[in-house]
């Protein structure tokens, strides 16, 4: 490309406004990037741990079934289970306080209930950067367009000279910084939605795998369905 056009052009003419801009978008480009691979990473292991977290109920008591969600203390479903197993063991044995007063059901649903609501804060980590990042990206881009656009009007004006081809360069030049915006903004909006969807998933598993649990501990055995009718109940232990 011709040296008095292009990107290098637009940094090399551009005052610290426009570079100022520039930067500033190519930082939240490298945030938002940043971003999406580490939580696409995690709802991948996330997603795996659900499969995995069926081999739970196939075993014949608590502490077997335990081991098999593995010793991964990141791994959402083996902390919901030692929440639940806490929860039922420290209301079965401590009658000391006012919140013993609740039924052992109340008692294990409010403390599955924490320990999702502690998991969906940490699994939305990050998320308000690409929300963020793809709200604003195009309306920065754009006033570094408008600012690039101003510039090279005045430029011409002082020449004294408006032909197409003294307007059509300086212009086009600064309408890079609207095209700029929208490269940051695009991936930063379909990465957000990539990620709700995923996290909506994990989380419907996860919501589903406390369902059972709360079963197990108030009643002793799995909440099944016909399809899971050959899942052996877990033992108390």
């Amino acid at each position: 490309m011709d040296s008095q056009f292009g990107l290098m052009n637009v940094w090399a003419q551009g005052d610290f406004v426009t570079k100022a801009v520039a930067l500033l978008l190519i930082g939240m480009s490298l945030a938002s990037w940043i971003v999406i691979l580490i939580k696409a990473l995690d709802v991948i292991k996330y997603k795996r741990l659900a499969k995995h977290s069926q081999d739970f109920w196939h075993s014949e008591d608590f502490a077997t079934a335990l081991n098999k969600l593995g010793k991964d203390d990141s791994n959402p479903f083996r902390a919901l289970a030692l929440e639940g197993r806490e929860a039922a063991a420290h209301h079965r044995n401590t009658k000391a306080h006012l919140h013993d007063a609740l039924d052992v059901s109340d008692w294990i649903t409010r403390a599955l209930r924490n320990g999702i609501d502690e998991f969906t804060a940490r699994l939305q980590t990050g998320l308000a950067i690409l929300a963020s990042v793809g709200s604003t990206a195009p309306f920065i881009g754009l006033f570094g367009t408008v600012w690039g656009i101003y510039h090279a009007l005045m430029s011409i004006s002082s020449a004294g000279q408006a032909t197409i081809d003294k307007v059509a360069g300086p212009i086009g030049e600064a309408l890079i910084m609207t095209a700029l915006g929208l490269a940051v903004a695009i991936p930063a909006v379909l990465g957000y939605n990539a990620l709700v969807r995923g996290n909506k998933f994990v989380l419907t598993k996860l919501n589903s795998f406390a369902h059972d649990l709360h079963a197990y501990f108030v009643t002793g055995a799995r909440v099944q369905s016909s399809v899971e009718a050959t899942v052996v109940p877990l033992k108390k232990g």
